[in-house]
């Protein structure tokens, strides 16, 4: 109700990629596509992992976690922006904008301390592998995983309840194809100074929190594989941490390089956008899969499994 009564506006126009209608076509059928592989190859690795127990270890614990994150990232942004795409109204209400900006922060958030969580996984298997079953129990790895979706859930309960009481002017206008928290701070007659340190401070000991993690972790990942006398053992030592390695440069580095960018609806800005919330969903089945002998085998296993039942 607060929000009702200091607001000016009652909704946003979000004005997407393109306002070309014969290109908005293009990017409906591209992005639809993209969506869809993006559901069935999370779904098909949540399926391939619960159902090899060959599978059943930390390292895939974390990934079925992170499957499944990857289908909420993609599903909080990519449905609206495929109706606004066949609308000529693109509109979102305010309450539907901020809920929208408070899953992003939520799932964006827990993304981050799970692929930290990872990390430590990797560094607990290379670095100390007769003691990996010990490090790595059972119960930490719910626990890691509970604390990664708390952590990521805290940021948006610190962030979107003090946008709720900004207000919002008539130039309500986002150059967007989502609801980003810092695309809603130019649009509010409000002082945003609070909001804005809150956000900085946040973002800091979020971002920076967790990749110092990643990098601690890594940087002892790397001093172990050189100490490693054979070729052939820094190659396999290697094997099992390059696709966490790839997937978490392309979510940071995207996600990093999207909000050091001043919002303005630039081509670079939506890109990065692109990349981090519609992309590396799409992409993390493929690198975990076609860079992983042990779920290609097990999508080999599980895929006779489902030929002999059907016969």
């Amino acid at each position: 109700m607060a929000l009702r009564n200091h607001s000016t506006s009652t909704e946003f126009i979000l004005l997407g990629l393109s306002a070309d209608p014969k290109v908005q076509a293009l990017l409906f059928v591209l992005f639809l596509g993209i969506y869809l592989l993006t559901v069935m190859g999370n779904l098909a690795m949540l399926l391939v992992i619960s159902a090899d127990f060959h599978l059943h270890t930390p390292m895939y614990f974390f990934l079925s976690n992170l499957c499944f994150l990857d289908l909420c990232f993609s599903s909080v942004t990519v449905p609206k922006m495929l109706e606004n795409l066949l609308s000529k109204r693109k509109i979102i209400s305010i309450e539907g904008c901020l809920t929208q900006a408070f899953f992003v922060f939520d799932v964006g958030g827990t993304e981050i301390f799970l692929l930290s969580a990872m990390a430590y996984d990797r560094y607990a298997a290379i670095c100390h592998p007769l003691l990996y079953s010990r490090m790595m129990s059972n119960q930490l790895c719910v626990r890691l995983v509970w604390a990664s979706w708390s952590l990521g859930f805290l940021d948006a309960v610190i962030n979107i309840p003090l946008a709720m009481n900004l207000n919002f002017c008539e130039a309500h206008t986002i150059p967007h194809y989502s609801c980003e928290l810092p695309s809603l701070f130019p649009l509010s007659c409000s002082d945003v100074s609070t909001n804005l340190t809150v956000l900085l401070c946040s973002t800091l000991l979020h971002g920076f929190g967790t990749f110092f993690l990643i990098f601690f972790s890594y940087a002892r990942i790397v001093s172990t594989i050189l100490s490693i006398s054979s070729s052939l053992g820094r190659s396999k030592a290697f094997s099992t941490c390059s696709s966490h390695l790839t997937a978490v440069s392309f979510f940071y580095g995207s996600a990093f390089l999207r909000h050091l960018i001043p919002t303005s609806g630039s081509p670079l800005e939506l890109i990065f956008s692109i990349q981090y919330g519609v992309i590396t969903p799409l992409v993390n089945p493929l690198i975990y899969s076609l860079k992983n002998k042990e779920v290609k085998a097990a999508l080999r296993r599980t895929l006779g499994k489902c030929l002999q039942w059907h016969r």
